[in-house]
């Protein structure tokens, strides 16, 4: 019988093979088709590869432990990022296409007539793709380290030899078709254990019914009850209760929600379809794709934390002889990201929320271990693994090529040189993204926080510096040059400040008491939105207005007639 190792060079490897495959089949031989795929992709497709592409590594490997180990606090992450892609379909994508460019600095450079503009918008594009794309790394790190059994940075340089295979040479034609495949891949490995542990804890096939279900023991508990018992007795906050402040809770949803309406690589997934119509309709159909991880995760979530809880403290919450443990602890005390000191003396492992704690678990294991945990087959472990490789490279490579088309097209042919032709351009931009590659193979080395917290951060960058610019370029004709550069720059810099001074100054201070009025690193992002509306309107009005053509075109955007098509300069 094959184990878990075996299963998974099989099942990865043959992903990896899709992938490349496809690649190769679709590789991008213009700039257009580099850029925006040719502007040809169906809104379904595009609606399964915008659902991959917004699908992380945060949300395949990191949300559902975040529910777990924060319980009713960890929602702020999944309201943040499913009300974000709601407000970014509604208010942004249809006009944003309408427009008919490539990028979001491209809009921002066009709609406030300024090089300047454009060239603040590309540093920002930078930033918050570099720190969205640490995380992805991070994640493909954890799992490789696991079940390939090599170490963190091994792993990550792997993960960084296969994204730049494909984002490099295939661009978005072959980005968009290959992350298809990787939604495929991702939503069994998402729902395949989802389902059998549904069964197995509470007897109901759905995962989301068997979240609000009764125990498949006889007991007559409902799944949530046992969890909040648990917790209470061992020292943590109840599942079901809150710590978080409602102003932290409201300021971190926000930032996320408008943080996903400012992200540059999902925004320019809708450039990649034929019609105004089309961007609204692949929006749609990724909500649905979307939907089915989302609602599944805070299952998979208390079905973990009771699995794991009961199998470390043992049945009768005493906890486990050390030498008796399951096997899942051992495999993943390899990697480092699980840890037992033995306090007492007594050989037996304990976890709870107090000082009698004795286990170290990171967060960012929970939707890989499910299974071990649960003690399912080999194959559904290492199909887990596939899933969060494909989320973690889907995400990595819409990133790497928001940087390299950044650079190439935005700041290159666009700015700096503008007589490139189309296919230096091309060479440039596939240059752009190997270097891309390497700067964020370090940063998944060296990672600034957790998978989801870091890319919290990037929420927050975008929030601060994207969003304020492109909903009143759309929205508010008389908003000029000078009030969306120093809405963007000030922004920008006061979450940034805030939250390099909290996390890498002055950590030890980053506690509720000292935070200002109570938001936390990861929520600023809204409080650094708000300082970019305000700055951006009191430069405005202190400023020339723009010129009437510029006016007459925000006016056009937002009517509906017209397609617009995506074109290059």
């Amino acid at each position: 019988m094959m184990d878990i190792r075996i299963w998974t060079f099989l099942i990865v490897g043959l992903s990896f093979v899709l992938y490349i495959g496809i690649a190769i089949y679709c590789r991008a031989g213009s700039t257009k088709e580099f850029y925006v795929a040719g502007g040809g992709v169906h809104p379904v497709v595009n609606g399964m590869a915008t659902a991959a592409d917004w699908m992380s590594a945060a949300s395949f490997i990191s949300m559902a432990g975040l529910i777990s180990f924060m319980g009713y606090d960890g929602a702020v992450y999944l309201m943040g990022w499913t009300g974000g892609y709601v407000l970014l379909a509604l208010c942004l994508a249809p006009y944003l296409r309408k427009f008919g460019k490539f990028t979001v600095p491209d809009f921002i450079g066009d709609r406030y007539y300024s090089q300047t503009a454009r060239t603040v918008a590309v540093i920002c594009a930078i930033f918050v793709s570099f720190t969205y794309v640490a995380g992805q790394m991070r994640g493909v790190g954890v799992v490789f380290s696991r079940f390939l059994e090599v170490d963190i940075t091994t792993g990550v340089m792997l993960g960084m030899a296969i994204v730049f295979f494909y984002a490099v040479l295939g661009g978005m034609k072959g980005i968009t078709y290959t992350q298809v495949a990787q939604y495929c891949v991702l939503m069994m490995a998402y729902l395949v254990p989802a389902i059998f542990i549904s069964i197995m804890v509470t007897g109901h096939v759905i995962p989301q019914f068997g979240f609000g279900a009764t125990l498949a023991d006889g007991s007559g508990v409902h799944l949530l009850d046992k969890l909040d018992g648990l917790s209470a007795e061992l020292g943590f906050a109840a599942y079901t209760s809150g710590t978080k402040s409602t102003i932290d809770v409201l300021f971190i949803t926000a930032a996320l929600m408008v943080g996903t309406a400012g992200l540059p690589h999902v925004i320019v997934r809708f450039f990649t379809v034929p019609k105004v119509k089309d961007a609204r309709k692949s929006a749609g159909w990724a909500l649905i794709f979307i939907a089915v991880l989302y609602t599944t995760a805070p299952a998979i979530a208390g079905f973990a934390r009771l699995n794991m809880i009961t199998t470390i403290n043992g049945a009768d919450s005493q906890g486990t002889e050390y030498s008796e443990a399951p096997t899942w602890v051992s495999n993943w005390e390899k990697t480092g990201l699980i840890g037992w000191e033995d306090k007492n003396n007594d050989g037996r492992m304990f976890y709870s929320g107090d000082e009698r704690n004795e286990m170290h678990i990171d967060r960012d294991i929970m939707v890989l271990a499910n299974p071990e945990i649960a003690d399912l087959p080999a194959w559904v472990i290492a199909l887990v693994a596939a899933g969060g490789v494909a989320a973690a490279l889907s995400t990595s490579a819409g990133l790497l090529l928001v940087i390299s088309t950044s650079i190439s097209h935005d700041l290159l042919k666009r700015n700096l040189m503008p007589n490139i032709s189309d296919k230096l351009e091309l060479r440039y931009a596939r240059g752009a993204a190997a270097v891309a590659v390497c700067i964020a193979g370090y940063l998944g080395i060296n990672p600034p926080g957790f998978v989801a917290q870091v890319v919290a951060f990037a929420f927050g960058l975008a929030a601060s510096s994207f969003f304020p610019a492109i909903i009143l370029g759309i929205f508010y004709k008389r908003m000029n040059k000078q009030g969306a550069i120093s809405g963007m720059v000030s922004g920008l810099l006061f979450t940034v400040a805030y939250i390099v001074y909290f996390k890498f100054i002055n950590p030890a201070a980053s506690v509720p008491e000292n935070w200002w009025f109570g938001v936390s690193p990861e929520g600023i992002g809204t409080l650094g939105m708000i300082v970019n509306f305000v700055v951006a309107a009191v430069v405005c009005h202190l400023t020339p207005a723009p010129p009437q053509d510029v006016q007459d075109m925000v006016e056009s955007i937002r009517y509906p007639q017209g397609a617009g098509v995506a074109q290059v300069h």
